[in-house]
């Protein structure tokens, strides 16, 4: 009788698709009080306790690319720092995971349990990838349907988009993503995008609400330097400006009446902080609050360019020049990148 090939990529590969809980200790709740909100009676806390209890209050999906127990999965998925993270390979092995590494530019995060001879998936290279081949996505879906499978194709490549997660639907800006039209759904962020040999292409990372068959993943060649670097050094080293900016626009700058309709517009997010970071390298060059960033190194910053993809191209030492606008004044000045602690 024929099977798919897919069935033999399904007994490879699921067993090291893994689920990721997050949970706190939160206040106990012992009553609640309902209030009819669109026709349905929603619970709200009553009594609250001093008593604490462990609560399970997010968590996805992640795989393991070796047998020692690193785990690759998304920034977004584990980026509660006062949580705890347990990695779930099946009922009767669960573990306490560690958060080496998060990178919340290309959403990635790295993790480690502690066990041998575990299963794992092999990295392939997203280099590689074209147009129309055959992909699978797993995961484990609203956190309820683990290693389910979604056979779909490669839909696109060099994609970006902005996605948004979190209590505060934070923006990250992703690029050079692998659109798939295969099945990515809440709770299957951070599992693996996998070729029909079996390998890692990508970790699955967002899909577009309210459309359908509409998924990215991050290519695995961008998680594969951090990785190595992790390894090496225990983090992930990435260089700082130290500043805060929003990214210009023709809208922004004619509301503004500003003069330029490109850059990155130094400016705070809230009254009382600074928008430029104490004794950071935007700092020692000078850097003011209300100065618009034009270029760094010779490219100019846009909403299609943003400054924090130019910054991922040069390493934590390099001296680069930034022009920058002053009122009516233009200058270059040079900054020695720093690392963000």
């Amino acid at each position: 009788m024929f099977k798919s090939p897919i069935v033999n990529i399904a007994k490879k590969t699921c067993p090291a698709v893994i689920t990721i809980v997050a949970s706190r200790d939160l206040p106990q709740i012992e009553e609640y009080y309902f209030l009819p909100i669109k026709g349905e009676k929603v619970a709200f806390p009553k009594k609250i306790t001093e008593a604490k209890q462990r609560t399970k209050i997010g968590g996805g999906s992640g795989f393991l690319i070796s047998s020692d127990g690193y785990v690759l999965t998304c920034n977004h998925v584990v980026d509660d720092k006062d949580a705890d993270y347990t990695v779930i390979l099946d009922p009767d092995h669960k573990y306490q995971a560690t958060i080496l590494a998060r990178d919340p530019l290309i959403d990635i995060a790295i993790l480690k349990i502690e066990a041998n001879n575990l299963p794992s998936i092999k990295m392939g290279n997203s280099d590689n990838v074209e147009l129309g081949e055959s992909v699978l996505a797993i995961g484990n879906p609203l956190g309820e349907f683990e290693d389910t499978l979604s056979l779909g194709i490669v839909s696109g490549l060099s994609r970006k988009i902005t996605a948004y997660s979190g209590i505060n639907s934070k923006a990250t800006n992703l690029r050079g993503l692998i659109q798939t039209d295969a099945a990515i759904n809440p709770g299957n962020s951070g599992g693996p995008l996998v070729d029909m040999n079996g390998k890692a292409i990508g970790v699955n990372s967002a899909m577009i609400a309210g459309a359908e068959n509409i998924g990215f993943a991050i290519p695995i060649n961008y998680i594969k330097d951090d990785l190595a670097e992790v390894k090496n050094t225990g983090k992930i080293k990435r260089p700082f400006l130290g500043i805060k900016y929003i990214l210009l626009n023709d809208e922004i700058a004619e509301t503004n009446k500003l003069d330029y309709d490109y850059g990155a517009l130094i400016v705070r997010e809230m009254f009382g902080e600074s928008p430029v970071a104490k004794f950071s390298a935007a700092e020692k060059a000078g850097i003011k609050e209300y100065d618009i960033v034009l270029e760094l190194a010779g490219e100019k910053i846009t909403q299609e360019n943003p400054l924090s993809h130019i910054l991922t191209k040069f390493q934590v030492g390099d001296t680069v020049p930034l022009k920058i606008a002053r009122k009516k004044t233009i200058k270059t000045v040079s900054v020695k990148l720093e690392e963000k602690n």
